[in-house]
């Protein structure tokens, strides 16, 4: 069976952006920044990542951080085309049906119980997000 399932959890880049449409709805836009496993050069990545809702209520939440906050979002992955025939733009975003702010106060995986499904290796401990010194401001 197919899924197009997303869950992120990350810090909002910036202010929210909202667009209102021909057909009377409002798009809300905004951006949330997702650190990588650390490079092997050692250097933290991060991806940030172009999110979008039509829903007020997840609008509200999201209008409601301020930026560098941390949330958690969950959608789909989107691929969208705009434009005229002769120069068609492909753009890629996460269409958020859920979103809240998130707690930053997880316990290290050292101090999970000692159960085979949380190892470090897996299960619940490899979703816990490891704590970066920096972030690079979004641009």
């Amino acid at each position: 069976m197919d899924r197009n399932e997303v869950l992120l959890v990350g810090r909002l880049s910036a202010a929210v952006e909202e667009q209102p449409l021909p057909s009377g709805d409002t798009v809300t836009k905004w951006r949330i920044i997702v650190r990588r496993r650390r490079h092997r050069r050692g250097a933290a990545l991060t991806d940030s990542i172009p999110c979008v809702t039509f829903d007020p209520e997840t609008a509200a939440i999201v209008r409601s951080l301020k930026p560098r906050d941390y949330m958690e979002v969950a959608g789909s992955f989107r691929c969208r085309v705009f434009g005229p025939s002769a120069a068609k733009t492909w753009r890629y975003e996460v269409e958020v049906s859920s979103a809240k702010p998130y707690e930053a106060d997880l316990p290290q995986p050292d101090a999970l119980p000692d159960d085979p499904t949380l190892s470090p290796h897996g299960g619940l401990a490899a979703l816990i997000p490891r704590q970066v010194a920096y972030l690079a401001p979004a641009i």
